[in-house]
């Protein structure tokens, strides 16, 4: 239930403290137990700098999500077109929101419709998902948009919750699956996005099967407080934590 490149990305690295895990929160011990924990569950040695040079970028993990999905997509259902994009692709390129071209350009000529609208509404997923149109001269659905954020700090949960907002809010026809895959090996920061009032539609963990046996081993043997592993329950028992495994049969099924 790890993703497959997640070997490729998981590691350790060179800090002034040390080497530490390359997705551990320095300044928290819970966090570092934990993902110390993961990479060992990994076969990832201690003691050598390894994993992904560049992981606080995102790119790499947005890059890994886009080529698994082009990959898996077709292989759960080959009658649909798919496309992957992990570009900046604005959403009003899709047909949900292809009204907000409109929209801009009334509102960069306006200046009162500036002051009231603001212009984040041009939102620009890390990896977007689309399907093709009614007709070849019809913008393509957004199927999904998917928020890859390597961990997890409050400001990047406001960021998902904002831009996720902005999608439901601006629709016009049918939602798309909004999800959100990371590497943040503490649970309770997970829990922060997982639970919500809809702008999350789950979580997707790229080292799941690792980390819940990390959490339930240093649970039982007392190295972290046991509200991590109350709010590892807590998400994964309700299904707003999940396996990276089930996100591309969840975007071909759905």
């Amino acid at each position: 239930m790890n993703a497959p490149f997640a070997l490729d990305l998981l590691g350790w690295k060179e800090t002034d403290k040390g080497l530490v895990p390359n997705t551990a929160d320095t300044n928290n011990k819970a966090s570092r137990y934990i993902a110390a924990a993961v990479l060992d569950q990994l076969g990832i040695p201690r003691g050598v700098a390894t994993g992904v040079a560049d992981s606080k970028s995102g790119r790499p993990l947005e890059r890994a999500v886009a080529n698994h999905l082009r990959q898996e997509l077709p292989k759960h259902d080959r009658e649909r077109e798919w496309e992957v994009y992990d570009t900046s692709v604005p959403i009003s390129k899709f047909v949900q929101y292809k009204h907000l071209k409109e929209l801009d350009k009334l509102v960069k000529g306006n200046a009162e419709l500036r002051m009231t609208l603001g212009r984040d509404y041009l939102i620009k997923p890390d990896v977007a998902v689309s399907l093709p149109g009614r007709s070849p001269s019809d913008p393509p659905f957004l199927h999904a948009a998917v928020s890859c954020k390597w961990t997890i700090r409050s400001d990047r949960v406001q960021n998902i919750r904002h831009e996720n907002n902005q999608m439901i809010r601006h629709r016009r026809e049918r939602l798309p699956h909004l999800v959100t895959v990371t590497a943040e090996p503490l649970p309770s920061r997970l829990l922060a996005i997982a639970r919500g009032t809809g702008e999350v539609d789950a979580v997707y963990h790229i080292a799941y099967a690792a980390l819940d046996s990390a959490i339930r081993d240093l649970a039982d043997a007392g190295k972290i407080e046991s509200d991590q592993l109350d709010a590892w329950r807590e998400g994964t028992e309700l299904g707003r934590i999940r396996p990276f495994a089930d996100l591309a049969p969840t975007i071909a099924l759905w």
